[in-house]
Order: C-alpha cells, then structure tokens, then sequence
C-alpha cells in the first residue's frame, strides 16, 4: 500500500514539475522583453527543476538520495533567484531597455 503512495507522489511531483518546466519554457519564447523573459525563467524554472529533483529523490527510496535531492531543491531555491538578480542588474546597468 506504502509503494502506491509514494508512486503516486513521485507521479505528481513529476506531472507538476514538468508543468512548470513548460511554463518556463513557453515564457521565454513568448514574453516580449528581457525582464519578463527572466522572470519566467528564473521563477518557473526553479519551482520545476526543483519538483522534478524531489521526485528523483522521492523515486530512489532511499534516504541519503532523497537528502541529496532535497539539499539540490534548497541551492535551486537559494541561487536562482540570485543569479537572476545580478543578470538583470548588469543588462540593466549595461543600457539594455
């Protein structure tokens, strides 16, 4: 009974975070500026890459991976937002409107 639980999150985990991952897909093909370009990247691409190694995780059944998985969704959350900061403070600084 266990096993189907947690297949059924690793499954929504998954389903989820490729949504997102295609929401930050389409963002950057579709948003007309640099700025809301990055947002979409930054923002999407965090919360689906982050979902997508939860499931992985979550998947392997065992716990050292699933700290791994979780220790990598923590430095998604901490540097992208950063790294997207710093992007858009440099185009920003550079004259890019």
């Amino acid at each position: 009974m266990i096993d189907y639980i947690v297949a059924a999150i690793t499954a929504l985990l998954l389903i989820v975070g490729a949504l997102f991952a295609l929401a930050a897909a389409i963002g950057l093909v579709r948003l007309p500026d640099l700025y809301t370009r990055m947002h979409s990247a930054s923002k999407a691409g965090t919360v689906g890459s982050g979902l997508l190694l939860l499931a992985a995780g979550l998947y392997s059944q065992d716990l050292a991976i699933l700290a791994r998985a979780i220790a990598g969704f923590i430095f998604f959350l901490l540097t992208a937002p950063v790294s997207a900061h710093l992007l858009a403070r440099a185009a920003h600084r550079s004259g890019y409107d």
